[in-house]
């Protein structure tokens, strides 16, 4: 089954680009192109694509305004942002608004692609080149403090699953690793998110660093 892919960037030759790397040889369709943040909303809507890959900088609306767009549309369709941008206004605009992984482009096509399976299966990507950046950014705004206890309120179950999301796996790779149900997976993400006061899967990738359950680095 392929990965239905919606690709929003305003230049022509990043999107041929993209399309290049995002093949269907790959497992990926290309289901739609926008050349602007301004009709994501709707074209989520009618496309259902499993992953937005979004630049940042566009005219008109940008990739942090359509990622907040999104997100307050409802919508559980993931976003990666994928930028030659590499400013801390960039990087904690587009976590803050929602976006499930940061990518910078020029990175190997390989990882691109590995970047944005990840993402559509529900997991994180953080690029390893700017993953301490981010962190720090992600910081530096309204992400939860956890209580002196950090993660003594967790099972050890649950600080493995907290792990492995930090590794960017989603609930399928997470499932496959621990060899149990992808349901049983769900349940524990759940208790992570209640437990520890998390509001997304950026916030525990940032937790999971924090607490040295995983290090900056390729996956």
């Amino acid at each position: 089954m392929s990965t239905r892919v919606l690709l929003v960037d305003d230049q022509e030759l990043v999107r041929t680009g993209l399309r290049g790397i995002l093949r269907p040889r790959f497992g990926f369709e290309i289901v739609g192109e926008l050349e602007s943040g301004a009709g994501v909303v709707d074209a989520v809507a009618s496309l259902v694509p499993d992953v937005v890959v979004m630049d940042v900088r566009m005219p008109g609306v940008d990739g942090v305004q359509a990622t907040t767009a999104l997100v307050a549309s409802g919508s559980t369709v993931p976003v990666l942002v994928l930028t030659t941008f590499e400013d801390d206004e960039v990087l904690a605009g587009a976590l803050r608004a929602g976006a499930a992984g940061f990518l910078l482009k020029g990175v190997p096509a390989e990882d691109l692609q590995r970047a944005v399976h990840a993402v559509a299966g529900g997991g994180s990507w953080l690029d390893p080149a700017v993953t301490g950046r981010v962190l720090a950014t992600y910081r530096s705004g309204d992400a939860p403090t956890l209580s002196s206890s950090g993660l003594d309120v967790l099972t050890g179950r649950e600080r493995q699953v907290l792990g492995l999301m930090g590794e960017g796996l989603s609930n399928a790779e997470i499932a496959a690793r621990l060899v149990v149900g992808e349901g049983t997976v769900k349940t524990h993400v759940g208790n992570v998110f209640a437990k520890l006061g998390l509001r997304d899967r950026a916030a525990a990738v940032v937790c999971a660093f924090d607490h040295g359950l995983v290090r900056p680095g390729p996956r």
